[in-house]
């Protein structure tokens, strides 16, 4: 028997969030950072090596199934992602640089996620356990009604958490594996109301995280949602339902099944399947607390504010643990958790988690008092708005010099930048300004009733915190991470050589001085006789043992001026 619902909603709490408004505020969390910068370090920059690499690769499907920098293979086994970025290069006009090329493509996978989502959420919340209370005389929410407007409140929730601001930026796979896990999430949820979209979502979805890195994830989460369906099939042959419930038929669990099966069998033919469990400790000189804890405060801060109110609704909806519309965003959220805790790859797992904890909270929100929504809404003001003056302060000092302790402290962090002024971003940041201004009032104003009001302020604090950064800050951040500076410098010492020996050289480093340099790279073992060597620090102390230093002259130590762990070695030949 069905326990009553938590849910309370009167169809004037459920009036429509604007689509226009919707579409803008996806649009300002989206655009900021696409141009005025080049790729960043580490991963962003890694990534867009490879892309860059397969472009140019005049190899054959052998390259594209076995993607290599310099003979060195992706730490993450992902094939897709680094196709998308290689047939963006390809496609794009001549006068779009090829990384905006890439930062465009990844733009529409994370537009892509956010808009499967919303529609898996609005399709789980039309189920029967997740509709509100009917009143005794009528006024109710309509189910089309409220289950829109607690998909509006989930999109709302995703933008505002904080781990989504930089990985859903970065051209990784990550970003690619966020898209594919949305993708099955919507299909799975949506199979019951449709055929062709939702069957072809799966497929994707499912084929879509084997090949880009996540095999593992892709599968536990297909199989988990397998059992749970059959089961709750099971329990509804055995119970009284409802004629108007959306129920999955055995083939629609067996669709689900084969599309699972099936990435599976082509990740087992690819060998991509790779034991890759790390628990906390294992690692010599860890311990197990240390972890444990570093673990949590992630957890914390990345999923914020997501979090807070997925406990409340596993709290409020206790007595429906097993309905839908709880138990599948549970589970989606539980299998990256377990993966975060048990990889190296602990934030770009936990990427995978959002769209769930999304789901999650937005089910939060018809069960809230006033009190908490107005607890929420102080909460977000201050917080978002302190941080929109912090960015506006240091802008104002890199600018002037004033107050001269801030500007200190920048150029201590970004030795040798030299801040310049530009009207457009100025125009943008100030029109970001006045959006949350207008926004924080209309809150306060007008639409109290809107069940979804209680993140409108998190996620247009989240929007204009990314665009303050992407615009007054952009500068000084692609200065201090990007390896141009560096790459820059050492283009100045060796000019256009034929080539360049490395040894010892990241992955890194590599993309960094083939994309900003157009440097040839060669390694020193095994390549052709170069005039100039490049020698990564770790390497020097046996260097001696693998070329004659009588040989080479020492030009210097190269260094990315906001980080020395990343100093490199040049040499000169100086015979033959």
């Amino acid at each position: 028997m069905n326990q009553p619902t938590p849910a309370i909603v009167a169809q004037s709490a459920v009036r429509r969030l604007p689509r226009i408004a919707l579409i803008l505020l996806c649009a300002a969390y989206l655009m900021p950072g696409l141009i005025g910068r080049g790729p960043w370090k580490s991963a962003d920059l890694v990534s867009f090596g490879y892309m860059a690499e397969l472009a140019r690769s005049t190899e054959g499907l052998a390259r594209w199934l076995d993607p290599t920098l310099l003979g060195l293979r992706p730490e993450t086994p992902a094939l897709i992602p680094y196709w998308i970025g290689a047939w963006a290069i390809k496609i794009a006009p001549a006068w779009v640089h090829p990384d905006l090329a890439v930062r465009i493509a990844f733009a529409l996978l994370l537009w892509g996620s956010f808009a499967a989502t919303w529609y898996a959420v609005y399709y789980l919340a039309r189920t029967t356990q997740a509709q509100p209370v009917a009143f005794a005389f009528g006024g109710e929410a309509r189910p089309t009604d409220y289950a829109r407007a607690i998909a509006d409140g989930a999109l709302l929730a995703l933008i505002a958490c904080l781990g989504l601001a930089q990985l859903g930026h970065e051209t990784t796979p990550a970003l690619a594996q966020l898209f594919f896990t949305s993708q099955l999430f919507y299909g799975i949820v949506a199979l019951p109301y449709h055929r062709v979209g939702p069957i072809i979502a799966l497929v994707v979805g499912a084929a879509g995280m084997t090949l880009s890195g996540g095999p593992t994830v892709g599968l536990a989460l297909g199989l988990g949602c397998v059992i749970f369906l059959a089961l709750e099939r099971r329990r509804r042959a055995s119970e009284e339902t409802s004629a108007d419930e959306p129920t999955y038929s055995a083939a629609a669990i067996g669709t689900i099944f084969g599309a699972t099966l099936m990435a599976g069998l082509l990740a087992a033919a690819l060998g991509l399947l790779q034991w890759k469990i790390e628990m906390p400790g294992s690692q010599p000189g860890t311990r197990v607390w240390g972890e444990l804890r570093s673990q949590a405060r992630l957890l914390l801060w990345f999923t914020w504010p997501a979090w807070p109110l997925a406990l409340w609704t596993l709290w409020r909806w206790r007595r429906q643990l097993t309905a839908r519309h709880v138990a599948l965003p549970l589970w989606f959220a539980l299998v990256p958790l377990a993966a975060t805790w048990t990889t190296n790859f602990s934030e770009r797992s936990l990427l995978l988690a959002l769209p769930a904890f999304a789901t999650l909270a937005a089910f939060a929100l018809p069960t809230f008092r006033r009190s908490v929504a107005a607890l929420i809404d102080w909460f977000t003001l201050l917080f978002f708005s302190i941080w929109a003056i912090v960015f506006w302060v240091i802008w104002v000092a890199m600018q002037t010099g004033f107050p001269a302790k801030t500007a200190a402290n920048v150029a201590k962090l970004a030795p040798g930048f030299v801040p310049h002024f530009s009207a457009t971003a100025l125009l943008f940041a100030i029109a970001a300004t006045l959006a949350w201004a207008w926004l924080v009032r209309w809150r306060t104003g007008r639409h109290r009733a809107a069940l979804w009001k209680t993140l409108v302020l998190p996620a247009g604090g989240a929007a204009l915190c990314w665009m303050l950064v992407m615009t007054l800050w952009l500068p000084v951040l692609d200065y201090t991470r990007s390896y141009a500076p560096q790459v820059r410098a050492i283009t100045e010492r060796v000019g256009q050589p034929s080539c360049v020996s490395e040894l010892a050289l990241g992955r890194a480093h590599i993309a960094a001085l083939r994309h900003h340099g157009q440097i040839n790279l060669q390694p020193l073992l095994g390549g052709p006789s170069c005039p100039w060597l490049l020698v990564s620090p770790e390497a020097i102390e046996r260097l001696h043992t693998l070329v004659n230093l009588e040989g080479w002259r020492l030009i210097g130590t190269l260094r990315r001026p906001t980080s020395p762990s990343d100093d490199l070695l040049l040499y000169q030949r100086t015979a033959p």
